[in-house]
């Protein structure tokens, strides 16, 4: 019980995630909201770390597969995401970076002899394009476009392309050379490092530069500091654990939960309009991820075994 609680606590988390994003960027620059936030990651993870007595390795060669994991698999997607969430809604950014699954679904056809293209995932692709579609097509709603809402969409999608390629990455070059918990501190150091930097360094090249703290009103700074340190920290030790105790598999079903849970609370606490668009473009692609990871057979051993519970239950009722 305690482990399916902790599955949907994290689920309701990581949602939350696009909602704080969201308060942020009102008042923050987008790297400073990422530097915030995975400033706050890194020194809890690796405190964690030396709490257990572990630490990241030390020659560059073994650190480097870390660097390249923690810019183009976090620093980027970050800035993207809290970039795209300044002209568009808490929950549209949400449907839209479950397309990572599919970008994901797609290379990971190329890379590995064991991930291959079947009829049943292609059909989940399209439907997962079409949906993808349909959400940026709500640029176009008034008749003329919007085009901040568009590349504020765009580059949501662009965020979930990096997930994709960095997650394949990960999987190729780091598999089981390191623990996770080292992964996961190693990322987040270089990727705090590096955000730090790009947010020192955006004004010289037209980008926003940084709000000095005190100037930021209590509510962002409170949204923020949870971004940090619930969404992103304490979520991460919970999925872990939730990893250990339901498996792999299992577990990275939370990522198809989080899209809905960010969708219901940006309409809910934000007020953010629920129209035609994100209602079938988010049912399109939940349909997709659907179609590509429910099977048919399992389906219907589900069945057959409710049918013989139903079944006993009848004879049971008889005697």
């Amino acid at each position: 019980m305690r482990k399916w609680a902790a599955f949907w606590l994290v689920a309701l988390i990581w949602g939350s995630s696009f909602l704080l994003i969201r308060i942020g960027v009102e008042e923050l620059s987008p790297f400073q909201v990422v530097f915030i936030r995975t400033g706050i990651a890194a020194v809890g993870i690796n405190l964690v770390l030396v709490l257990l007595k572990k630490r990241l390795p030390l020659d560059f060669k073994r650190l480097f597969p870390l660097i390249v994991i923690g810019i183009g698999n976090t620093t980027i997607p970050f800035a993207l995401i809290t970039w795209g969430e300044q002209s568009i809604d808490s929950g549209l950014a949400a449907v839209l970076q479950s397309s990572a699954a599919f970008f994901t679904m797609l290379i990971a056809h190329f890379v590995f002899f064991d991930e291959k293209l079947s009829m049943k995932k292609v059909a989940g692709l399209i439907l997962g394009f079409l949906g993808v579609v349909t959400l940026a097509s709500r640029s176009w709603a008034s008749g003329t476009l919007v085009i901040n809402e568009l590349t504020g969409a765009l580059a949501i999608v662009l965020a979930s392309l990096f997930y994709a390629v960095f997650t394949i990455y990960s999987r190729k070059q780091i598999n089981t050379r390191y623990e996770p918990i080292v992964v996961s501190a190693g990322a987040m150091t270089f990727a705090a490092i590096s955000s730090g930097i790009l947010m020192v360094l955006a004004p010289y090249f037209n980008g926003e530069p940084a709000t000095m703290l005190v100037d930021v009103s209590s509510d962002v700074l409170i949204a923020i500091g949870l971004l940090g340190l619930v969404n992103t920290f304490v979520a991460y030790l919970m999925y872990y654990w939730v990893v250990q105790q339901l498996g792999a598999g299992r577990a990275s079903m939370v990522t198809y939960v989080v899209p809905a849970v960010g969708l219901i609370l940006g309409v809910l606490i934000l007020n953010e309009p629920l129209d035609w668009q994100i209602i079938v473009g988010a049912a399109l692609i939940f349909c997709g991820i659907a179609v590509v990871n429910v099977s048919i057979k399992a389906l219907r051993r589900m069945a057959n075994r409710s049918a013989a519970v139903d079944a006993l239950a009848v004879e049971t009722g008889r005697n």
